[in-house]
């Protein structure tokens, strides 16, 4: 298997970075097609389950729901994982996803096709920075958004989804709380203006969302009068302006099932194209535009670490059965606190706990020594 790599650059709390991602060759339709046999008793045989996030390959897609497993949003895959009888999770996705999946499901073992797909989000928020961000407003409530890592959700009171942050945000804002928000800028500018809360984010993105026009947009739509526009609200906020619907990954999915409506421009990864037209094949769907003014396309509308994952790398994980995902235990217990506050929050309607949680204390020095 030949593969190139590509450097992707991010923001980060000293400016711009950079890391690499690895592109992988198509394979071609007579391997797919053993790779696809080979892989689905290979799931059977280590008593597997896979999950698939909604941006990677469709042959991972359509192989997780062939096979028993789930494609959705990274906590549905997470807590699809810990409900599953499976002794083993493969997620197929980013690293914080294989991270949040270990975090609620200690005892099973969890894999990657590749463990070293990253999340801009999650680069550009490392946690000795985001800790003395923290130690810098300690009158504030920590919410983190799940594209971080277990060490960033070890400090924090809350983690929220896109799904669920508005009303998260919106109960702790009644509560008279000020919040500290990471680390996606333009999704806490969306919280923020959705509920009044006297929110401080965190300066990054995600080099998928942030690329999206405003001006390009304004065009089509112009061209396009009867479509209608969704987005994720990880984008900028002139782009979220002209949407008619903004929302989660599942929350597109759900508005795109409009009967009124055929076509729709959606500014989200490419890679939830494959779910949109499987689940409304009558439907028409148009990328949002990323090129034009100031277009670097970093992402051209897809995630370069989600096209990481393919049959070839899922196939070498499941014959080896490492490198498995792995995190300090203290760190797990501490970063499992927020997530189970936000499970019982969306579960319930309403939280079961609120205000704050300790902070990590001996775990977090742990982490930061080893």
């Amino acid at each position: 298997m030949s593969t190139c790599s590509i450097k992707v650059d991010y923001e980060n709390p000293q400016g711009l970075a950079t890391a690499w991602a690895r592109v992988s060759e198509e394979p071609s339709q007579e391997r797919r097609r053993v790779l696809l046999a080979e892989l689905e008793g290979l799931l059977a045989q280590r008593n597997a389950v896979l999950v698939a996030h909604y941006y990677v390959h469709p042959d991972l897609q359509d192989l997780a729901e062939k096979t028993g497993g789930l494609v959705s949003d990274s906590l549905e895959m997470a807590r699809f994982g810990k409900q599953h009888p499976a002794t083993t999770l493969v997620v197929a996705g980013v690293r914080f996803m294989g991270e949040t999946a270990k975090i609620l499901s200690p005892e099973k073992t969890v894999l990657m096709p590749e463990y070293e797909a990253e999340c801009s989000l999650d680069l550009g928020c490392p946690g000795d920075a985001f800790h003395a961000f923290c130690d810098a407003h300690p009158d504030r409530t920590v919410v983190v958004y799940s594209n971080t890592s277990a060490a960033v959700k070890a400090r924090a009171d809350w983690v929220v989804t896109s799904g669920c942050a508005v009303a998260v945000v919106r109960h702790l804002h009644e509560q008279g709380q000020k919040i500290l928000w990471a680390p996606d800028r333009h999704l806490g500018d969306y919280v923020a203006q959705e509920t009044g809360a006297d929110l401080l984010s965190w300066q990054g993105s995600c080099i998928v969302h942030d690329e999206f026009k405003a001006a390009e947009l304004a065009d089509l739509k112009t061209k396009m009068p009867r479509a209608r526009v969704l987005v994720h609200p990880e984008s900028p906020r002139s782009v979220l302006a002209l949407a008619d619907y903004v929302g989660s990954t599942r929350g597109i999915l759900e508005a795109a099932g409009d009967p009124a409506v055929e076509t729709f421009i959606v500014a989200t990864d490419n890679g939830m194209f494959h779910k949109l037209r499987q689940t409304y094949p009558d439907k028409v769907f148009i990328e949002a535009p990323t090129a034009g003014s100031g277009a670097t396309c970093k992402s051209c509308a897809h995630c370069p670490w989600m096209a990481m994952n393919g049959l070839e790398n899922l196939r070498a994980i499941l014959d080896s059965g490492t490198p498995e995902v792995t995190i300090d235990p203290a760190l797990i217990d501490r970063a499992r606190l927020p997530i189970e506050r936000m499970l019982a929050f969306t579960q319930a309607g309403a939280p079961r706990a609120t205000g704050r949680v300790p902070h990590l204390g001996a775990a977090l020095t742990k982490f930061r020594e080893g």
